[in-house]
């Protein structure tokens, strides 16, 4: 006897669903719960594989044959788009913006937003659902990590925007994961900038259903958090930014005179602006 679905999952079965990012961690991985729950899925990244279209999402072309060629495995219907493609850099905001920048904007934000009007036809043809992945860090400015945190707020930005244009035909919904261990902090990693263990840990399982009740909802949900602490994160960031700007301010002051990103080139001039026993030492 096959249990049943709870009542925020049952939609779900038989539906068509589009995911980026689809090799990655986070991609990977809802594609194996969604079709396990029955929803027939083809995935988009740049790196193929079974099931797995290739394409460069900042190649506009390329998302428009990869969308097209998509939607007609999935027989010409398209009930669901989830939108995983993403890249975080690290950055110095003062400086000019590098191939970095550009490639967190491009990927992140436009990449999402080429994917997404690629697939708009199909999706207003079935009153479909779009998820929207963001980030906690959408509000919370942590130094180095400007390019990503200034893509994400538009990816926000984007969401709202076809929420309020769409929202009459199809659901929107944009999730806020927090800090989860994925490859996509190995460039900050290289660096010397990452944030391993200097903000709390979230698990990739927790993005993933976060994303699958979103999208087995009755109605879309407008904003979702993966966790109980990030939902509260999310309600201090947004309606509390100088709180927020406050509490970062001390912990990256009190972070930096214990020594931490030292050895990061990059963070050099946060240590020289705050005077920093590393920076007296390099200075010395």
């Amino acid at each position: 006897m096959t249990t049943p679905l709870p009542p925020h999952l049952r939609r779900l079965p038989g539906l068509n669903a589009i995911v980026t990012g689809a090799s990655g961690a986070f991609g990977s991985a809802t594609v194996d719960v969604l079709r396990h729950l029955g929803v027939n899925v083809v995935g988009i990244d740049h790196k193929p594989g079974p099931g797995v279209i290739g394409c460069d999402v900042t190649d506009q072309t390329q998302v428009g044959e990869a969308v097209t060629e998509a939607v007609e495995q999935l027989g010409g219907r398209l009930d669901l788009l989830i939108n995983y493609a993403g890249v975080g850099p690290s950055v110095d905001i003062g400086h000019m913006p590098d191939a970095h920048a550009r490639q967190a904007i491009e990927v992140n934000l436009l990449g999402t937003w080429r994917v997404t009007a690629a697939a708009l036809p199909a999706l207003l043809q079935s009153r479909g659902r779009v998820v929207v992945t963001a980030s906690l860090l959408a509000n919370l400015q942590l130094p180095l990590a400007g390019a990503y945190v200034v893509s994400k707020r538009a990816v926000t930005a984007y969401s709202d925007m076809l929420r309020a244009e769409y929202g009459t035909h199809i659901g929107v919904t944009t999730v806020f994961p927090g800090y989860v261990d994925t490859p996509i902090h190995d460039s900050s990693r290289a660096t010397g900038a990452s944030l391993d263990g200097l903000v709390p840990a979230e698990q990739k399982r927790d993005t993933v259903m976060a994303v699958v009740r979103a999208a087995g909802a009755a109605r879309a949900p407008r904003d979702v958090a993966s966790t109980a602490l990030g939902t509260a994160a999310l309600h201090l960031t947004r309606h509390f930014p100088v709180t927020t700007e406050n509490i970062v301010a001390l912990q990256m002051h009190l972070l930096l005179n214990d020594g931490t990103f030292s050895d990061a080139e990059i963070a050099q001039g946060l240590h020289t602006r705050h005077g920093t026993p590393a920076a007296q030492q390099n200075a010395s």
